[in-house]
Protein backbone atom coordinates (compact mmCIF):
# COMPACT_ATOMS: atom_id res chain seq x y z
CA UNK A 1 0.00 0.00 0.00
CA UNK A 2 0.83 3.27 -0.93
CA UNK A 3 1.18 6.11 1.60
CA UNK A 4 -0.71 8.50 -1.17
CA UNK A 5 -4.39 8.78 0.25
CA UNK A 6 -6.51 8.08 -2.77
CA UNK A 7 -9.48 10.74 -3.67
CA UNK A 8 -12.80 8.61 -2.90
CA UNK A 9 -15.80 9.33 -4.70
CA UNK A 10 -19.15 8.31 -5.52
CA UNK A 11 -19.40 6.21 -8.90
CA UNK A 12 -23.20 5.66 -8.75
CA UNK A 13 -26.32 5.86 -6.87
CA UNK A 14 -30.02 4.65 -7.00
CA UNK A 15 -33.12 4.78 -4.32
CA UNK A 16 -35.84 3.19 -4.36
CA UNK A 17 -39.27 3.62 -2.73
CA UNK A 18 -42.02 1.52 -2.21
CA UNK A 19 -45.36 1.83 -4.56
CA UNK A 20 -47.91 2.38 -1.60
CA UNK A 21 -48.51 6.46 -1.11
CA UNK A 22 -49.96 7.45 2.11
CA UNK A 23 -51.48 11.18 2.34
CA UNK A 24 -52.29 13.02 5.11
CA UNK A 25 -55.72 12.79 3.93
CA UNK A 26 -55.69 9.28 4.43
CA UNK A 27 -53.61 9.98 8.08
CA UNK A 28 -56.79 11.87 9.03
CA UNK A 29 -58.91 9.07 9.06
CA UNK A 30 -56.16 6.82 11.31
CA UNK A 31 -55.51 9.68 13.77
CA UNK A 32 -56.85 13.05 15.47
CA UNK A 33 -54.49 15.54 13.34
CA UNK A 34 -55.06 17.19 10.04
CA UNK A 35 -53.34 17.85 6.78
CA UNK A 36 -53.11 21.37 7.66
CA UNK A 37 -51.58 20.18 11.05
CA UNK A 38 -48.75 18.25 9.42
CA UNK A 39 -48.13 20.52 6.43
CA UNK A 40 -47.78 23.52 8.51
CA UNK A 41 -45.82 21.89 11.25
CA UNK A 42 -43.39 19.76 9.30
CA UNK A 43 -44.12 20.19 5.70
CA UNK A 44 -44.85 16.65 5.41
CA UNK A 45 -47.93 16.08 2.93
CA UNK A 46 -47.14 12.00 1.93
CA UNK A 47 -45.10 9.43 2.37
CA UNK A 48 -44.33 6.24 1.00
CA UNK A 49 -45.22 2.58 2.43
CA UNK A 50 -43.58 -1.25 2.17
CA UNK A 51 -45.98 -3.36 1.74
CA UNK A 52 -46.23 -6.35 4.88
CA UNK A 53 -44.14 -8.44 2.95
CA UNK A 54 -41.34 -6.31 2.49
CA UNK A 55 -38.62 -5.21 4.81
CA UNK A 56 -35.58 -2.85 4.27
CA UNK A 57 -33.34 -5.75 2.80
CA UNK A 58 -36.05 -6.28 0.11
CA UNK A 59 -36.07 -2.00 -0.07
CA UNK A 60 -31.98 -2.00 0.15
CA UNK A 61 -31.66 -4.49 -2.62
CA UNK A 62 -33.62 -2.60 -5.36
CA UNK A 63 -31.45 0.37 -4.47
CA UNK A 64 -28.46 -1.35 -4.58
CA UNK A 65 -28.78 -2.86 -8.08
CA UNK A 66 -29.61 0.69 -9.27
CA UNK A 67 -26.77 2.16 -7.75
CA UNK A 68 -24.35 -0.69 -9.50
CA UNK A 69 -25.88 -0.11 -12.38
CA UNK A 70 -25.20 3.71 -12.42
CA UNK A 71 -21.64 2.64 -11.70
CA UNK A 72 -21.78 0.42 -14.30
CA UNK A 73 -20.48 -2.25 -11.36
CA UNK A 74 -20.96 -6.04 -11.32
CA UNK A 75 -21.62 -7.25 -7.61
CA UNK A 76 -18.50 -9.03 -7.30
CA UNK A 77 -16.98 -5.90 -7.86
CA UNK A 78 -17.99 -4.66 -4.32
CA UNK A 79 -15.74 -4.92 -1.75
CA UNK A 80 -17.58 -4.54 1.16
CA UNK A 81 -21.32 -3.37 2.01
CA UNK A 82 -22.27 -0.96 4.80
CA UNK A 83 -26.30 -0.75 5.56
CA UNK A 84 -27.57 2.24 7.57
CA UNK A 85 -30.22 1.26 9.32
CA UNK A 86 -32.57 1.59 12.25
CA UNK A 87 -34.72 -0.85 11.15
CA UNK A 88 -33.09 -4.01 10.24
CA UNK A 89 -34.75 -7.19 8.71
CA UNK A 90 -33.50 -9.23 12.21
CA UNK A 91 -30.66 -8.59 15.33
CA UNK A 92 -28.39 -11.22 13.50
CA UNK A 93 -28.00 -12.03 10.30
CA UNK A 94 -27.44 -8.10 9.24
CA UNK A 95 -29.44 -6.80 6.44
CA UNK A 96 -25.94 -6.12 4.87
CA UNK A 97 -25.63 -10.27 4.61
CA UNK A 98 -29.01 -10.33 3.32
CA UNK A 99 -28.24 -7.54 0.40
CA UNK A 100 -25.17 -9.46 -0.04
CA UNK A 101 -26.63 -12.79 -0.75
CA UNK A 102 -29.64 -10.93 -3.12
CA UNK A 103 -27.35 -9.02 -5.28
CA UNK A 104 -24.85 -11.60 -5.33
CA UNK A 105 -21.99 -9.72 -4.34
CA UNK A 106 -20.11 -12.72 -2.83
CA UNK A 107 -16.43 -11.11 -2.63
CA UNK A 108 -17.74 -8.43 -0.35
CA UNK A 109 -17.29 -8.47 3.91
CA UNK A 110 -20.83 -6.99 4.96
CA UNK A 111 -22.26 -5.04 8.22
CA UNK A 112 -25.08 -2.19 9.27
CA UNK A 113 -24.66 0.86 11.11
CA UNK A 114 -26.45 1.91 13.39
CA UNK A 115 -26.70 5.78 13.91
CA UNK A 116 -30.15 7.12 13.29
CA UNK A 117 -30.84 9.32 10.23
CA UNK A 118 -27.00 10.43 10.17
CA UNK A 119 -26.43 6.98 9.29
CA UNK A 120 -25.44 7.44 5.60
CA UNK A 121 -22.92 10.21 6.19
CA UNK A 122 -21.06 7.90 8.85
CA UNK A 123 -21.49 4.97 6.17
CA UNK A 124 -19.85 7.21 3.73
CA UNK A 125 -16.94 8.13 6.41
CA UNK A 126 -16.20 4.84 6.84
CA UNK A 127 -15.90 3.61 3.55
CA UNK A 128 -13.77 6.84 2.64
CA UNK A 129 -11.25 5.32 5.01
CA UNK A 130 -11.28 2.21 3.19
CA UNK A 131 -10.63 2.85 -0.20
CA UNK A 132 -8.44 5.88 0.45
CA UNK A 133 -5.62 3.67 1.84
CA UNK A 134 -6.28 0.80 -0.80
CA UNK A 135 -7.57 -1.82 1.34
CA UNK A 136 -10.66 -1.41 -0.36
CA UNK A 137 -11.70 -0.53 -3.99
CA UNK A 138 -15.65 -0.10 -3.80
CA UNK A 139 -17.79 -0.61 -1.40
CA UNK A 140 -21.60 -0.45 -1.13
CA UNK A 141 -23.05 2.48 0.97
CA UNK A 142 -26.79 1.54 1.70
CA UNK A 143 -29.11 3.97 3.57
CA UNK A 144 -32.90 1.73 4.14
CA UNK A 145 -35.34 2.01 6.51
CA UNK A 146 -38.57 0.36 6.86
CA UNK A 147 -39.87 3.16 9.54
CA UNK A 148 -43.64 2.05 9.10
CA UNK A 149 -42.73 -0.97 10.91
CA UNK A 150 -42.08 0.67 14.03
CA UNK A 151 -44.57 3.47 13.84
CA UNK A 152 -47.34 3.60 17.04
CA UNK A 153 -50.47 4.49 14.63
CA UNK A 154 -52.38 6.24 17.54
CA UNK A 155 -49.68 8.54 17.84
CA UNK A 156 -50.42 11.71 15.82
CA UNK A 157 -46.48 13.32 17.03
CA UNK A 158 -44.76 10.42 15.46
CA UNK A 159 -46.88 8.40 12.59
CA UNK A 160 -47.11 11.36 10.57
CA UNK A 161 -43.72 11.90 10.18
CA UNK A 162 -42.21 8.64 9.17
CA UNK A 163 -42.30 7.20 5.75
CA UNK A 164 -39.96 4.06 3.89
CA UNK A 165 -37.43 3.87 1.44
CA UNK A 166 -33.79 3.44 0.16
CA UNK A 167 -30.42 4.94 -1.24
CA UNK A 168 -27.75 3.10 -2.35
CA UNK A 169 -24.21 4.76 -3.42
CA UNK A 170 -21.00 3.08 -4.93
CA UNK A 171 -18.20 4.40 -3.57
CA UNK A 172 -15.06 4.16 -5.08
CA UNK A 173 -11.44 6.06 -5.82
CA UNK A 174 -11.85 8.84 -8.58
CA UNK A 175 -9.90 11.46 -9.92
CA UNK A 176 -7.58 14.15 -7.39
CA UNK A 177 -9.44 16.86 -6.41
CA UNK A 178 -12.73 15.12 -7.12
CA UNK A 179 -14.74 13.63 -5.03
CA UNK A 180 -15.32 13.07 -0.79
CA UNK A 181 -13.05 16.31 0.58
CA UNK A 182 -13.98 16.14 3.89
CA UNK A 183 -16.88 14.62 6.31
CA UNK A 184 -17.60 14.98 10.15
CA UNK A 185 -19.69 12.92 12.84
CA UNK A 186 -20.20 13.71 16.15
CA UNK A 187 -22.74 12.07 18.80
CA UNK A 188 -24.23 13.53 21.91
CA UNK A 189 -25.16 10.35 24.52
CA UNK A 190 -26.87 12.30 26.79
CA UNK A 191 -29.63 13.47 24.17
CA UNK A 192 -30.44 9.72 23.48
CA UNK A 193 -33.67 9.48 25.80
CA UNK A 194 -35.20 12.00 23.28
CA UNK A 195 -35.53 9.96 20.34
CA UNK A 196 -35.40 5.93 20.88
CA UNK A 197 -37.35 2.32 20.33
CA UNK A 198 -37.12 1.05 24.42
CA UNK A 199 -38.29 -2.15 23.19
CA UNK A 200 -36.52 -5.10 21.42
CA UNK A 201 -33.11 -5.30 22.67
CA UNK A 202 -31.30 -6.84 26.03
CA UNK A 203 -32.08 -3.64 27.53
CA UNK A 204 -36.28 -4.56 27.51
CA UNK A 205 -36.66 -7.79 26.03
CA UNK A 206 -39.74 -8.68 23.95
CA UNK A 207 -42.52 -9.60 26.16
CA UNK A 208 -45.88 -9.70 25.69
CA UNK A 209 -46.12 -6.92 28.29
CA UNK A 210 -43.63 -4.51 26.28
CA UNK A 211 -45.73 -5.14 23.32
CA UNK A 212 -48.74 -4.18 24.89
CA UNK A 213 -47.12 -1.23 26.01
CA UNK A 214 -45.93 -0.37 22.82
CA UNK A 215 -42.20 -0.16 23.83
CA UNK A 216 -41.31 -1.50 20.18
CA UNK A 217 -42.36 1.95 18.69
CA UNK A 218 -40.81 4.98 17.93
CA UNK A 219 -40.84 7.66 21.25
CA UNK A 220 -39.35 11.41 20.69
CA UNK A 221 -39.35 14.05 22.27
CA UNK A 222 -40.15 16.36 19.38
CA UNK A 223 -39.19 19.98 20.74
CA UNK A 224 -35.91 18.80 22.34
CA UNK A 225 -34.83 16.82 18.91
CA UNK A 226 -36.03 20.05 16.85
CA UNK A 227 -33.54 22.45 18.96
CA UNK A 228 -30.82 19.91 18.50
CA UNK A 229 -31.07 20.18 14.65
CA UNK A 230 -31.68 23.44 14.43
CA UNK A 231 -28.26 24.13 16.21
CA UNK A 232 -26.61 21.03 14.68
CA UNK A 233 -27.61 21.32 11.48
CA UNK A 234 -25.48 24.70 10.81
CA UNK A 235 -22.14 23.76 13.25
CA UNK A 236 -22.01 20.28 11.33
CA UNK A 237 -22.14 21.87 7.85
CA UNK A 238 -19.78 24.71 9.05
CA UNK A 239 -17.35 21.77 10.29
CA UNK A 240 -16.89 19.84 6.88
CA UNK A 241 -16.69 23.22 4.75
CA UNK A 242 -13.87 23.97 7.39
CA UNK A 243 -12.41 20.98 6.73
CA UNK A 244 -12.92 20.63 2.84
CA UNK A 245 -10.73 23.45 2.00
CA UNK A 246 -13.57 25.74 0.69
CA UNK A 247 -15.56 28.61 2.12
CA UNK A 248 -19.19 28.94 2.43
CA UNK A 249 -19.13 31.06 -0.76
CA UNK A 250 -18.10 28.18 -2.75
CA UNK A 251 -21.13 26.19 -2.23
CA UNK A 252 -23.58 25.06 -5.14
CA UNK A 253 -26.21 22.75 -3.29
CA UNK A 254 -28.00 21.58 -0.05
CA UNK A 255 -28.90 18.21 0.46
CA UNK A 256 -30.10 17.87 4.16
CA UNK A 257 -32.02 15.40 6.05
CA UNK A 258 -35.55 15.38 5.24
CA UNK A 259 -37.10 16.03 8.27
CA UNK A 260 -38.99 19.32 8.94
CA UNK A 261 -38.95 21.82 6.75
CA UNK A 262 -38.55 24.20 8.98
CA UNK A 263 -35.34 22.73 9.92
CA UNK A 264 -33.94 22.92 6.32
CA UNK A 265 -34.82 26.45 6.10
CA UNK A 266 -32.73 27.65 9.26
CA UNK A 267 -29.98 25.62 7.68
CA UNK A 268 -29.99 27.25 4.22
CA UNK A 269 -30.44 30.67 5.90
CA UNK A 270 -27.34 30.00 7.86
CA UNK A 271 -25.34 29.01 5.23
CA UNK A 272 -27.03 31.54 2.75
CA UNK A 273 -28.36 29.54 -0.01
CA UNK A 274 -31.47 30.30 -1.63
CA UNK A 275 -34.00 27.83 -1.21
CA UNK A 276 -33.46 26.83 -4.97
CA UNK A 277 -30.27 25.04 -4.33
CA UNK A 278 -31.40 23.33 -1.26
CA UNK A 279 -33.06 19.63 -2.40
CA UNK A 280 -36.55 18.79 -0.70
CA UNK A 281 -38.48 16.15 -0.98
CA UNK A 282 -40.16 15.62 2.63
CA UNK A 283 -43.42 16.49 1.42
CA UNK A 284 -43.81 13.57 -0.67
CA UNK A 285 -41.38 10.94 1.31
CA UNK A 286 -41.68 12.17 5.03
CA UNK A 287 -38.65 11.56 7.12
CA UNK A 288 -36.89 8.05 5.73
CA UNK A 289 -34.08 8.38 8.28
CA UNK A 290 -30.90 6.80 7.21
CA UNK A 291 -31.86 6.62 3.67
CA UNK A 292 -33.63 10.37 3.49
CA UNK A 293 -29.80 11.91 2.06
CA UNK A 294 -29.16 9.54 -0.73
CA UNK A 295 -32.64 9.20 -1.90
CA UNK A 296 -32.34 12.87 -2.04
CA UNK A 297 -29.27 13.26 -3.41
CA UNK A 298 -29.85 10.03 -6.13
CA UNK A 299 -33.02 12.58 -7.09
CA UNK A 300 -31.50 15.36 -7.15
CA UNK A 301 -28.73 14.78 -9.43
CA UNK A 302 -31.20 12.42 -11.82
CA UNK A 303 -32.80 15.72 -12.16
CA UNK A 304 -29.76 17.68 -13.48
CA UNK A 305 -29.26 20.19 -9.81
CA UNK A 306 -26.24 18.83 -9.36
CA UNK A 307 -23.49 18.66 -12.09
CA UNK A 308 -20.09 17.68 -12.18
CA UNK A 309 -17.65 19.96 -10.72
CA UNK A 310 -20.18 21.57 -7.84
CA UNK A 311 -19.67 21.28 -4.34
CA UNK A 312 -22.23 19.58 -2.63
CA UNK A 313 -22.99 19.78 0.91
CA UNK A 314 -24.84 16.81 2.83
CA UNK A 315 -25.76 17.07 6.70
CA UNK A 316 -27.71 15.13 8.92
CA UNK A 317 -28.96 14.58 12.21
CA UNK A 318 -30.62 11.27 14.25
CA UNK A 319 -31.06 9.31 16.96
CA UNK A 320 -28.25 9.07 19.24
CA UNK A 321 -28.24 11.63 19.03
CA UNK A 322 -26.00 11.85 16.40
CA UNK A 323 -25.05 14.21 13.51
CA UNK A 324 -23.06 13.97 10.51
CA UNK A 325 -21.65 16.35 7.13
CA UNK A 326 -19.65 15.64 4.20
CA UNK A 327 -18.67 18.15 1.31
CA UNK A 328 -18.47 16.29 -1.89
CA UNK A 329 -16.53 17.60 -5.46
CA UNK A 330 -19.10 16.13 -7.64
CA UNK A 331 -17.28 13.89 -9.67
CA UNK A 332 -20.08 12.07 -11.97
Amino acid sequence: MSNKLNAVGILGIGSYLPEKILTNQEIEKIVDTTNEWIVTRTGIGARHIADENMAASDLATEAAKRALKDANTLPEEIDLIIVATVTPDMHFPSTACIVQMNIGAKNAAAFDLGAGCSGFIYGLTVAKQFIETGMYKKILVIGAEALSKVLDWTDRNTCVLFGDGAGAAVVGPTDEGMGILSTYMGADGEGGKFLTIPGGGSRIPATLESVKNKLHTIKMDGSEVFKFAVRIMNRASQEAIDRSGYSLEDINYLVPHQANIRIIEAAAKKLKLPMDKVHVNLNRFGNMSAASIPVALDEAVSQGKIKKGDLVVMVGFGAGLTWGASVIKWNK
